[in-house]
């Protein structure tokens, strides 16, 4: 009888959202314009249902990661051929957690590849390139 009691409280809490956090999504920003070496730093926050946070525009922001979710934050393979463009020191290292699932990025702008990868994030998200 205990067990049927537990397992009502489950689905109780399941079909509630009490126990569920698979539409979390809070992001942290931290953003290095000379590389994140350099002490200076701007950071800056994301969360989403309800919209909020210090990013310029956090709808706009939550509407892009619904649609483009955890795999925007994928890396460029290590087998990408890329062009040897160099744009500059920037670097930016987010935090956090999409749609419940945790992700830890970080975005230079090291060649054509990199700069490709932080402009699918710009500039809702990142400075512009």
């Amino acid at each position: 009888m205990r067990m049927v009691g537990l397992g009502v409280v489950a689905l109780f809490l399941a079909a509630s959202g009490a126990a569920s956090t698979s539409s979390v999504t809070a992001l942290k920003v931290t953003y290095w314009s000379n590389g994140a070496n350099e002490s200076e730093s701007k950071t800056w926050t994301l969360r989403c249902e309800p919209a909020g946070g210090t990013v310029a525009r956090p709808g706009v922001a939550c509407r892009k990661l619904v649609v483009g979710g955890r795999k925007l934050f994928a890396p460029v393979p290590r087998s990408a051929i890329c062009t040897e463009i160099y744009g500059g020191p920037d670097t930016t290292r987010i935090i956090g957690v999409v749609a419940g699932r945790r992700v830890w990025a970080t975005f230079t702008l090291t060649n054509g590849c990199h700069i490709d990868r932080w402009s699918r994030f710009s500039p809702w998200l990142l400075p512009p390139f």
